[in-house]
């Protein structure tokens, strides 16, 4: 299968997050993608660099204010008081129910808190040509089906489900699976299926798709009563006026066993054949892993393979996007046995 991996990943490298109220080493790291790359590379997988400028599609994805402060948010930072290059901004500030979202402050923390969903996706000088990058490679990725390919791999960081119309969050900043989806619109698909298995549901991309009926989203995670994001991603979210019906959550509690998960995603599957889709959007979150630090989930590798040959046998061309994962020892081998599941079925 061929991989699109932008290099330019490694400058979205944040020193440190806060994860529960402490201050940590930062779960989504460079390393990630280096030590999928690396098995990848051993199986044979071809690996090449995104060839297409997502620009264009950023702009039907996201809105044009979110998107002109987050090119621009280092330079803002830095222009505050030069020596801010050496530290991380965070939001401590944000629109919640009864205050304004509308108006956009002059003041940065105003703009930084209007625009995020939470302290979980720090920004450094490279955020926005990493984040571009892997938007690239999704829109890359989506050419290259709507050639004629039946499957490609986004191998990008940082993630993006999780980034909606105009916010960041949890790591994300551009939507990667939604840029691959709108990619595929615009390539000649008529009906788009986008199918996220992540842990952690998928806020950004139900968001930007709720109203809409071309692009059907299906998600498989942890409970929000429980799990992050807490705010999204209940069974009763079914979609909205010309979108009603075509958003379908599958929560399942923290815990659940991989015969649970297989059976939602059995679920999953059968609503996506009734979408009758020409293609498919992987939001390939492997975060369901039972090693993983920030996830609840017993998938086992082995079982990445059946996922793999499962998600084959929809018989869709198919875009993968990393998402989540942060067992780092063990990613790489999930993810190829994912893609080597999907290929030798």
């Amino acid at each position: 299968m061929i991989s699109f991996f932008p290099a330019v990943h490694e400058r979205h490298a944040p020193e440190y997050e806060f994860f529960r109220g402490e201050r940590v080493r930062c779960f989504e790291s460079p390393l990630r993608a280096e030590l999928v790359l690396q098995e990848i590379t051993a199986r044979g997988h071809r690996i090449t660099a995104p060839d297409s400028d997502s620009q264009g599609l950023l702009a039907r994805v996201h809105a044009p204010r979110y998107l002109a402060f987050l090119e621009t948010a280092w330079a803002q930072w830095v222009a505050i008081d030069p020596s801010n290059a050496s530290r991380q901004p965070f939001p401590s500030v944000w629109p919640v129910r009864t205050l304004r979202s509308d108006i956009e402050p002059s003041n940065f923390t105003g703009r930084l808190g209007l625009y995020s969903m939470d302290t979980g996706a720090p920004l450094v000088d490279g955020t926005w040509t990493a984040a571009k990058g892997a938007a690239d490679a999704a829109a890359s990725a989506a050419g290259l089906l709507s050639a004629g390919e039946r499957a490609a791999f986004c191998l990008t960081r940082p993630p993006g489900h999780h980034a909606g119309p105009d916010f960041m969050g949890g790591y994300c900043f551009l939507n990667n699976a939604a840029v691959a989806a709108e990619a595929l619109l615009a390539g000649g698909s008529t009906r788009v299926a986008i199918l996220d298995v992540d842990y952690h549901h998928g806020n950004g991309t139900q968001s930007i798709f709720y109203g809409r009926s071309d692009v059907l989203v299906v998600s498989i995670h942890g409970d929000p009563l429980t799990e992050y994001p807490f705010y999204l991603g209940y069974a009763d979210e079914t979609g909205a006026g010309a979108g009603e019906g075509f958003n379908l959550n599958l929560p399942l509690e923290a815990g659940s066993s991989a015969e649970s998960w297989f059976a939602a995603l059995s679920v999953a599957c059968s609503r996506i054949t009734r979408h009758h889709a020409d293609a498919l959007v992987v939001s390939l979150g492997l975060d369901t892993f039972a090693g993983d630090p920030i996830a609840e989930f017993a998938l086992v590798s082995d079982d990445f393979f059946r996922l793999g040959a499962t998600l084959k046998r929809l018989d869709l061309p198919s875009v993968f996007v990393l998402e989540g994962g942060y067992a780092t020892r063990e990613l790489g081998v999930n993810a190829a046995n994912v893609l080597d599941g999907f290929e030798e079925a």
